[in-house]
């Protein structure tokens, strides 16, 4: 029995030219008979229906490395909060204290405590994206779905993470005088486009590193860079002013800088949110979102192989 007979497709007749017909006669003989090539990457709208069928397993598979993450230290989860909250008092001596960052700003530590917050979330699912892949080759190799779960799942997790430690940051600003008003809702669509970010450079990390495993050495480093230019412990509006024009312009226009600020003014009372912030967030999330999804989506075929 021949190959073709085992795939369950009917041989060719005689006078089909299948051997001297070249590769163009052969793949209009697949075409013809249904056959398609394995592991062959789907159309963009395909492979998104794709990707949603699997929304189930993407939140499942989010919350079981969410509670594997920490199972073998004694205070477990707990380590989601307490880690960026140990940063944010290393900060406030640092910079609040030593630096004088604080001066001028009303309530730094809410102020402070929301800008590492926020950018930890950008960091980890940064990071996460990039070695979403790679730190899972055997599962890549050895099973056919959708790649962009890896990345996607990754960025879910560290939101759930986010929403855990949500409820700390609201406490801390209550604590500090803070009152509860209905600019808090904004907390919401800036997170919700601040994910969409957060995805969208995901995506493109977790195929970069697949073939640079270099940059999941050089990504921390260049995070460390990067927050220091989003004013998670100083104010842009103070510091920039002063600043060369294309320096206050790269800080005031940084993404992480501009989802920072949206969140400080949406718990803050009176904290001024400068009136590009929206617009900026959302072209921001809108443009690296669909350009890291199709560049993710470009090199499917390649996952695990090599």
């Amino acid at each position: 029995m021949t190959d073709v007979e085992l795939l369950g497709a009917t041989p060719p007749a005689p006078s089909e030219p299948v051997d001297g017909g070249g590769t163009s006669t052969l793949a209009a003989y697949a075409a013809g008979h249904g056959l398609t090539r394995s592991g062959a990457r789907p159309s963009l709208p395909a492979y998104t229906r794709q990707l949603w069928q699997r929304r189930q397993f993407i939140l499942a598979y989010a919350r079981a490395r969410n509670a594997a993450a920490y199972s073998e230290s004694a205070l477990g989860q707990l380590w989601q909060v307490i880690t960026p909250l140990l940063n944010a008092a290393v900060y406030f001596f640092v910079f609040g204290l030593l630096l004088k960052t604080r001066a001028g700003v009303d309530n730094f530590i809410a102020f402070l405590v929301t800008g590492v917050f926020i950018f930890n979330y950008t960091q980890r699912a940064t990071i996460g994206g990039a070695n979403s892949v790679t730190s899972r080759l055997g599962l890549v190799r050895a099973l056919h779905f959708p790649r962009a779960t890896l990345p996607l799942a990754t960025v879910v997790m560290e939101l759930q993470q986010l929403l855990f430690a949500l409820l700390v940051l609201l406490a801390i600003v209550l604590g500090t005088g803070e009152p509860v008003t209905t600019s808090w809702l904004l907390i919401v669509p800036a997170l919700a486009l601040q994910t969409l970010f957060n995805a969208g450079v995901a995506f493109a990390c977790a195929r970069l590193t697949t073939r640079l495993r270099d940059l999941q050495q050089l990504l921390p480093f260049l995070l460390r860079t990067l927050q220091y230019a989003s004013g998670v412990f100083y104010s842009i509006a103070k510091f920039g002013k002063n600043a060369p024009e294309p320096v206050r312009l790269f800080l005031e226009g940084n993404p992480v800088a501009v989802y920072i600020e949206l969140v400080r003014g949406a718990l803050l009372h009176g904290y001024p949110v400068p009136t590009y912030a929206w617009p900026l967030a959302v072209l921001w999330a809108v443009v690296v979102f669909g350009l890291g999804y199709v560049y993710f989506w470009k090199a499917e075929e390649k996952y695990g192989r090599g």
